[in-house]
């Protein structure tokens, strides 16, 4: 007897590649932003024409980043809809105003601007394109406020009541800022800063690998680096903040997060696990390499505090597919442990005065370095989404709409041909996207640029 498919978890499937995929390029959207504004402002204040030619070579990648994120984000709206529908009848009066809010407010901000910023350059004062690129910036990041706004709602539901299965907004204040969204509105923005960051510091150490135009583009990772010594910092202090909220209002993720099943006696501490494999059907890790007392110190703050765990909680509202969870946090930790120590080490070579055009040559492995970290931002933020959504299961809506009872009532086929199709054409646009920013990235920039008179 052939076993068919469940429609509920195609669904989840086709949501989760849709999500995963469309979110690389918001968050080089809303760092890349960002950082033509400050280099617009450089020219400006400075009058090194430089730094115009950077605004103008960097806004190349950030259209192509733009376009694929609007084509890549439509589907996720209509998602809502189509397979989940139940979801959006009963959420809609709160999660879809603030979806609204976002496309009113941030996606039409950043889409009004975007063409004074990529083209009018001969056509207004430089004064009006500054102020266009940073509407452009402000448009971006709002969308990940409101973005965040509604996600995090979903994590830490508050401000609204059931009443005949429908959410009812009691206060748009509570909702907004609900206990999660603060941590993760701006663990996001950093996230999203951080990885831009190392791209434009990667690829502006691979032109000097290659001895393509060494000063310009080292001004470029000057401009990187001072960037990463305040945001990868901070970054940090908001994953390490986010976690301790998550242990204290979801406490089913946190453990799931830390694979920890029984909850420490008191006066004892919690230990935590470097490394393990769960078994949730035994309820236990067939295998780990913990430190005693070290989480209740992590969730905490106190050498004896009480950590749930797992089997504290049903089975049925344990989060699933805790290994993927684990290992999901442990990589994006391990990208930021990584980013730190590149970091102390590019500010070392600084310090010793080899940031100079004649002496960068001499520090390859570090530029080769910061080469291979071009992709690790994304790896580290797509972990990011996987623990924070796998881990918010089996609940849609923490604590009050289950994941199963917020489907749509579709066939299987319907949903296995949707995603199957999705997998095709956003492999065509991945492909699109690599061959376009390579035409960009080979060319180079325009030396012979000159700034409008």
């Amino acid at each position: 007897m052939e076993v068919l498919p469940d429609p509920v978890f195609l669904s989840r499937l086709q949501f989760a590649v849709t999500a995963m995929f469309h979110i690389l390029w918001p968050v080089m959207t809303v760092g890349l932003s960002l950082i033509l504004v400050v280099f617009e402002w450089l020219w400006l204040k400075t009058g090194d024409v430089d730094n115009y030619r950077h605004a103008r070579f960097w806004a190349k990648l950030f259209l192509l980043n733009f376009s694929v994120g609007v084509i890549s984000g439509l589907p996720l709206e209509f998602e809502f809809g189509t397979n989940w529908s139940r979801f959006s009848m009963m959420a809609g009066e709160f999660f879809g105003n603030i979806l609204g809010y976002e496309g009113a407010m941030a996606f039409m901000l950043e889409a009004g601007f975007l063409g004074i910023m990529l083209f009018g350059w001969a056509l207004v004062p430089p004064a009006i394109h500054l102020l266009a690129t940073c509407m452009v910036a402000l448009g971006a990041s709002l969308s990940v406020f409101w973005i965040l706004v509604a996600n995090s709602w979903m994590q830490t539901p508050s401000g609204t009541h059931l009443e005949n299965n429908r959410v009812v907004v009691d206060s748009y204040v509570e909702a907004i800022f609900n206990k999660n969204m603060p941590w993760g509105v701006s663990h996001m923005w950093f996230a999203c800063l951080a990885t831009s960051l190392f791209v434009i510091g990667g690829l502006s150490a691979w032109y000097i690998l290659k001895g393509r135009n060494t000063d310009f583009f080292l001004k470029s990772f000057r401009v990187a680096l001072i960037g990463v010594i305040f945001v990868v910092p901070i970054q940090i202090y908001l994953g390490d903040s986010n976690g301790r909220e998550v242990f204290a209002n979801q406490p089913a993720k946190g453990a799931a997060i830390e694979a920890h099943w029984t909850t420490n006696q008191e006066g004892t501490g919690a230990a935590w696990n470097l490394l393990a494999w769960p078994n949730p059907a035994e309820q236990k890790n067939d295998w780990a390499i913990s430190i005693p007392g070290v989480l209740s110190v992590l969730a905490t703050r106190d050498k004896h505090g009480q950590v749930q765990g797992l089997k504290s909680f049903p089975k049925a509202d344990q989060p699933p597919a805790i290994a993927l969870i684990f290992y999901s946090f442990r990589i994006m930790v391990g990208v930021g442990i990584f980013f730190l120590g590149l970091l102390l080490w590019t500010l070392v070579i600084w310090l010793r005065g080899q940031l100079k055009s004649v002496l960068i040559g001499n520090n390859r492995l570090l530029l080769s370095v910061w080469v291979a970290s071009i992709p690790l931002g994304y790896v580290a933020t797509e972990c990011g989404w996987i623990v924070r959504e796998v881990g918010r299961q089996p609940w849609i809506i923490y604590g009050l709409l289950r994941t199963r009872d917020a489907a749509s009532i579709l066939p299987v086929s319907v949903v296995a041909v949707s995603l199957v199709s999705f997998l095709v054409i956003y492999s065509i646009l991945f492909v699109l996207f690599l061959v376009f920013a390579a035409r960009i990235i080979r060319k180079g920039p325009d030396l012979t640029l000159m700034p409008p008179s």
